[in-house]
Order: structure tokens, then sequence, then C-alpha cells
């Protein structure tokens, strides 16, 4: 069996942890609860693509057995910064990736000592919340190139007939400086750009749009600094002949933006 492959906006900060957030977010709950139903059977392992780790010149991997928590936001209340998912990690897996994506010609290295940052928690609590699915993360390239984020999407596209579940986790709209002005207006653009490209378009198509991003409306109103966009090159690499659709879609998500997740296959 091959899984599917996701790109999620998981949202601002630990939302799931905070009732007064928590109807905010309901419908991006909802679909991210619905996520071990759509694939019909717990995968062995998740693999998370995180917008919120970023390493220079070679990918790296969380190696660890037993990650510990990085709370890698501020400003929310107390409780928030004693948080645990204590998901298993999976020293194997780690190895698994970083062998392939080697063997692709892309430097990987291993990382004994990171934390789940809350790119990872966040849509990992909702999805599965007994934490009882081992998860590895793996970071992103701080050059943001986007085809260099495609290969190693392709590179890692067998972990899917492996039992490995690959998530990008970032935002579909990332401008905080302008989510409470221009972020309506500029979110719904680049929104119906990424629909068209991820479920109009070719699938043959797709990678050379992607790559060419920031020609998409309201590019860089949406993604100033596109961290948040890199980890849907991953997804989309690793799925790249298969079909997408949009799993979540809100045109008044938390701040008025528009907000999107898809899976591909």
């Amino acid at each position: 069996m091959k899984l599917p492959v996701y790109f999620v906006s998981h949202g601002g900060g630990p939302w799931p942890y905070i009732p007064e957030m928590q109807a905010s977010n309901a419908r991006l709950a909802a679909s991210l609860a619905d996520i071990p139903r759509q694939i019909g059977s717990k995968p062995n392992a998740i693999l998370m693509v995180s917008a919120h780790w970023e390493t220079r010149g070679a990918f790296a991997v969380m190696g660890s057995p037993s990650p510990s928590m990085l709370y890698d936001y501020y400003g929310f209340p107390a409780h928030t910064y004693e948080i645990q998912y204590p998901a298993p990690g999976s020293p194997e897996l780690a190895g698994r990736v970083a062998q392939l994506l080697s063997d692709a010609g892309l430097a990987a290295d291993t990382d004994t000592t990171r934390g789940f940052d809350h790119g990872a928690f966040v849509p990992a609590f909702v999805m599965y919340p007994e934490a009882d699915v081992p998860m590895v993360q793996l970071s992103i390239d701080a050059g943001y190139d986007p085809a260099l984020h495609l290969s190693a999407g392709r590179a890692l596209a067998p972990l899917r007939k492996e039992g490995v579940l690959i998530v990008g986790s970032g935002l579909s709209y990332h401008n905080l400086r302008q989510i409470y002005g221009g972020g309506s207006a500029a979110s719904a653009q680049f929104d119906a750009w990424l629909q068209q490209v991820l479920l109009d378009a070719p699938p043959e198509q797709r990678a050379g749009l992607l790559e060419r991003w920031t020609s998409a409306p309201a590019a860089r109103l949406a993604h100033p600094r596109e961290d948040h966009l890199i980890p849907l090159m991953v997804a989309a690499g690793a799925a790249e002949s298969d079909a997408a659709a949009c799993v979540y879609h809100e045109s008044q998500a938390f701040a008025g933006i528009t907000a999107s997740s898809f899976r591909f296959g």
C-alpha cells in the first residue's frame, strides 16, 4: 500500500492547547483529525517536514529515539510551555531518510538533539492525540530553493510504500506583519493560484509551476519569506505523478486569511 502525502497549514502557535483558539480553528482541527480516516490504517511512522526547522548546506534528520520538546513560539499562556507530545522517534527511519537523500546526491546529516517544534507536534497531536505513531522531523534548507526541495521529495518517495506518512507542515499564507492588514486579499489571491496549480494543472506540469511560484499573484505579499511554503515542495516532489485534492479550505481562517491544505495521492 502506498500512502498519500500531505501539505498541511498548521495554524498559529499551539492553538489546539488553548480553549480560546480552538473555536476559530475548528475546521482546521476537523481536517487534521480526518487524516487517519483517509489513510485507513495507522502508519508505521510520520516523516514531518516542518517550516520551523531550517538548516543550511545539508538537510538534517531528527535521530533521537525520544525527542524532546521545542517551544518555538512566544506570548502564549504559561501552560503551553509545558506541553508534552511523547511520540517516539525512530533512529531507523532517520537513517533511511538520510540514506535516500544521500543516494540522490543531497547532503544530509542526523541530529540527535533536536526536539519537536510546534510545526510538528501541533498537527501531529490533532492527527494522533495518543502520540503512538513514531515521528521523525526533516529540516528544510535555508536557501529555500524550490527545485532542491522537490528533489528531496522525489528521493523520499519510496517511503510511501514503507508505511511512512510524509507530511509537509507550513501555511499556505505566512506574512505575519500584514496578516491583520492586507492579509485577506493577498492570501485569497495566492490561494487561488495554489488551487489552480495543484488541482487543475496536469501533475507533470506541477513541479515547473511550483518552481516559479514567485510569479504567482500576490506571491511575495503572501510569502515574503517562504519558509512556510517550502514544505509543500517536498510533499509535491514525493507525489509528483499523483493527483491532488484540497482537504482543508477556509476563506475566513484565523485573522481573516484564506488557508488551505492538500493531499497528494
